[in-house]
């Protein structure tokens, strides 16, 4: 159990059924009345944001996410596949519940499911990948000294932005939380 009193930015807990993080909180002490918990937290299910006060001895079960790595197996049209390289169990999980980020990840790359008490929260791909480039205007030699970029199409079919002397048939490094070109790849 948690109390009110004790919230911490990142903490989880159970209210009502639903799985809350703490965001922000703060201790209040007005000058006349009883002390109260002002918290401004994230509904782990649904994605929603709410702020609400608590009385400092309000008490909560603490809500333990488990986080496990699975592989990336295929994707059928509705659903993805997972495999879980100790257990050889496979999760499917629907579209719905996968971010934008996925986009980025191809077939045997390794994922993290989070999950209450077996209800799948979501997936977190690896935060840096390497893809190839399979389709963008030809470079140019020497076309490094401007900030100037173009569009490129990676193996997994998103489209991202590169600097002009990137080619097709290369390999480059990309940040999954932004969608941003970090680096090309050596062979």
């Amino acid at each position: 159990m948690v109390v009110a009193g004790d919230f911490r930015n990142g903490l989880t807990f159970d209210m009502d059924g639903d799985v809350y993080q703490v965001i922000e909180f703060q201790h209040v002490k007005p000058g006349k009345g009883a002390a109260f918990v002002r918290t401004k937290m994230k509904n782990i299910m649904t994605g929603a944001v709410t702020e609400r006060t608590f009385n400092p001895t309000d008490k909560f079960e603490n809500a333990y996410i488990e986080r496990k790595d699975m592989q990336y197996s295929y994707d059928d049209g509705d659903l993805y596949h997972f495999m879980d390289t100790e257990t050889w169990e496979e999760t499917l999980i629907p579209h719905s519940q996968v971010e934008d980020n996925f986009k980025f990840v191809k077939e045997e790359m390794m994922c993290k499911i989070s999950s209450y008490k077996g209800r799948i929260l979501g997936v977190e791909p690896p935060t840096f990948v390497e893809l190839e480039i399979v389709s963008t205007e030809p470079g140019f030699a020497g076309n490094t000294a401007t900030n100037t970029l173009k569009p490129a199409t990676l193996e997994t079919g998103a489209v991202i932005k590169v600097p002009l002397f990137i080619n097709e048939g290369e390999r480059v490094k990309i940040d999954t939380r932004t969608g941003e070109y970090l680096s090309r790849c050596k062979a």
